[in-house]
């Protein structure tokens, strides 16, 4: 399987959201439909504060991650994509070409915690609240030691 990553334009965030979203239905079973919807709409105006950047595969848009001051603020995978190496390519790239070495991880997202913490990820710290002022715990991870 062939990845392409390019920086994403603003005229790409609507399917970048739709890919959000598809992908916080299939992980993030922990929050509620009125909190997707929250988040969706913020996602809106917090993408042009990050560098966003798409994973193509045949033509398709199937993942992106979004950093910003050193640090992964959203990594999301179409479900049907998932498990075929994306997210770590992802990762690669931003870590490699790009130094970034912290992700925030939702505490209850233990699939995107082992995902992390494979990769070389470790806990550094932990918020009790979310960015949004919710009770979903923030775990602050920084890569110690890179498997990628």
């Amino acid at each position: 399987m062939q990845i392409g990553i390019h920086k994403a334009l603003s005229d790409e965030y609507p399917a970048i959201i739709n890919l959000w979203e598809a992908s916080v239905r299939a992980t993030h079973d922990f929050l509620t439909e009125r909190d997707v919807s929250v988040y969706r709409s913020m996602l809106t105006n917090f993408l042009p504060e990050m560098d966003i950047y798409s994973a193509i595969v045949n033509g398709s848009l199937q993942g992106f991650i979004g950093i910003s001051g050193g640090k992964i603020h959203a990594l999301f995978i179409y479900p049907t994509a998932r498990r075929k190496g994306i997210g770590k390519y992802l990762v690669d790239y931003v870590v490699k070409d790009l130094e970034v070495t912290q992700v925030d991880a939702n505490e209850q997202n233990k699939q995107a915690l082992g995902f992390y913490e494979y990769l070389g990820f470790r806990r550094m710290g932990r918020s009790a609240l979310d960015g949004a002022g919710k009770p979903y715990p923030i775990l602050n991870l920084e890569l110690v030691m890179p498997r990628l």
